[in-house]
Formats: structure tokens, sequence, C-alpha cells
């Protein structure tokens, strides 16, 4: 919303770095698992 259309368009940065963080969070797992992965490597 901040960005505007410049946050969906592929061809921006933002909106690539938008898409890479979504994808990332989906397929590393849910919040929780990703806690968990964090609280074990420290």
């Amino acid at each position: 919303q901040i960005h505007g259309g410049y946050g969906y368009m592929a061809e921006y940065e933002i909106g690539r770095a938008w898409a890479d963080a979504r994808v990332g969070r989906i397929y590393g797992g849910s919040s929780e698992v990703m806690k968990e992965i964090i609280a074990r490597t420290l």
C-alpha cells in the first residue's frame, strides 16, 4: 500500500522483494515452525 502499484510490479525492485519475501515465508513454514528453527540455532 505504501508503494502503490510499484509494490506489485515485478519490474521494480520493491515488487520483487515483496514477492520473494512472501514466497520465502510460505516455503519456510509457519511462524511457529520458524520460531522453533531459530530457537534451535541459537
